[in-house]
């Protein structure tokens, strides 16, 4: 990445979950799962690991997102790299056990000034996602 990290913005999500982090946690690193609330992955949470995801919003286009586990703790975090269209970014997932369940906050870092359309998209794409996420929480044991 260029430039500080002073000049780049960071998209965070962050929402209050009524299940145990072991439960999210599934959801986050199963590669089945992953598909079902954000894209068709090859994941495997293992630290180095180079995965990408990919969707096919429309038959015309076809994005691919190339990443790499950076950090992984299981149960409370998970980082991997973000590339695509030109942005370097970070996702990191945090997993913080609270008394009625889980406080589960994600953080895409790594905008740069000039990146404010893909900035804009990440700030509702994460949203869906999370909502998403949450929707394969509910039907999941």
């Amino acid at each position: 990445m260029t430039g500080a990290a002073a000049e780049t913005r960071s998209v965070i999500v962050e929402r209050d979950m009524p299940y145990p982090p072991e439960k999210i946690w599934r959801a986050l690193t199963q590669p089945h799962l992953i598909e079902e609330w954000l894209m068709k992955n090859d994941f495997s949470p293992v630290a180095g690991h180079r995965f990408t995801l990919r969707n096919t919003p429309r038959p015309d286009i076809s994005i691919v997102i190339d990443c790499r586990v950076t950090a992984i703790e299981p149960n409370r975090t998970l980082s991997y790299t973000w590339d695509a269209l030109g942005l370097e970014s970070v996702v990191t997932w945090t997993l913080t056990p609270t008394g009625t369940g889980t406080r589960l906050r994600m953080e895409q870092r790594g905008f740069r000034p000039d990146q404010e359309q893909a900035y804009r998209g990440a700030t509702s794409g994460w949203r869906r996602f999370v909502t998403q996420l949450e929707q394969v929480l509910e039907r999941i044991d």
